[in-house]
């Protein structure tokens, strides 16, 4: 199944390197502080899945406080405090450069079998995330020279593309491969990015269930879903 397609696009963060685990914990150390200043209930672990997992920061950060009822500005670039949707979305962005230059990061060891087997088969990969970090975490991965192309956050506000569950990010990878939707596999573990390629007309949209749910992963319009990237790759 897998060796059918002209063009593989990947998600980041949760497909190929376990960085969720670093953004989860500035996240949670992020919102911590903010709830605890405003007296809200604390921060929960299914805050994350619900309204971070698979946005844009800024748009993850407005998305959580729309569900606890905050009303923050938009505030300015420069923003560095909780005063702000930016200035909150810098915050957890500091937060999470912290912990990468201090542990650095690994690939999952099945994702790494899959890149194997498509290198194998010759066919363009792209990366394709919300993340800003998209860069610095693949080449802490030593990962870089495997992709084509990378249409991250900082590529999707140069230009003006929305992000998922807006297709837009998904296509211009494919673009940039030069390869038709169609002909495209796309692997994605956030339920806003599985809807997104679903949109996209995506030829094969495969959930990785990392903690979604298979369950909300197959509602949002994968075709197939797995735990890790492995069962693909034999």
């Amino acid at each position: 199944m897998i060796d059918r397609y002209d063009a593989y696009l990947f998600d980041l963060d949760g497909v190929i390197t376990p960085t969720v685990d670093l953004h989860m914990r500035a996240w949670a150390e992020t919102f911590d502080r903010l709830f605890a200043a405003l007296g809200e209930a604390p921060y929960r672990e299914s805050d994350y899945y619900e309204s971070l997992d698979g946005r844009p920061r800024f748009e993850g950060v407005a998305a959580l406080l729309r569900a606890r009822g905050i009303s923050l500005p938009q505030g300015e670039p420069g923003d560095d405090g909780y005063e702000s949707v930016i200035g909150v979305g810098n915050r957890k962005n500091g937060a999470f450069t912290e912990v990468l230059q201090r542990d650095g990061i690994d690939p999952y060891p099945g994702s790494l079998l899959l890149l194997d087997r498509l290198a194998e088969l010759e066919r363009p990969l792209a990366v394709v995330s919300s993340s800003r970090n998209a860069e610095a975490v693949l080449r802490a991965a030593g990962l870089r020279d495997r992709f084509a192309a990378v249409v991250d956050g900082v590529v999707a506000e140069r230009e003006g593309l929305p992000g998922k569950p807006a297709p837009d990010t998904f296509l211009r990878g494919a673009e940039l491969l030069g390869a038709a939707p169609e002909r495209t596999a796309v692997f994605e573990d956030a339920a806003s990015g599985v809807a997104a390629a679903r949109a996209g007309g995506f030829g094969l949209v495969v959930g990785v269930d990392r903690g979604a749910g298979g369950a909300t992963l197959t509602a949002a319009g994968a075709d197939t879903v797995v735990t890790d990237l492995e069962e693909l790759a034999r």
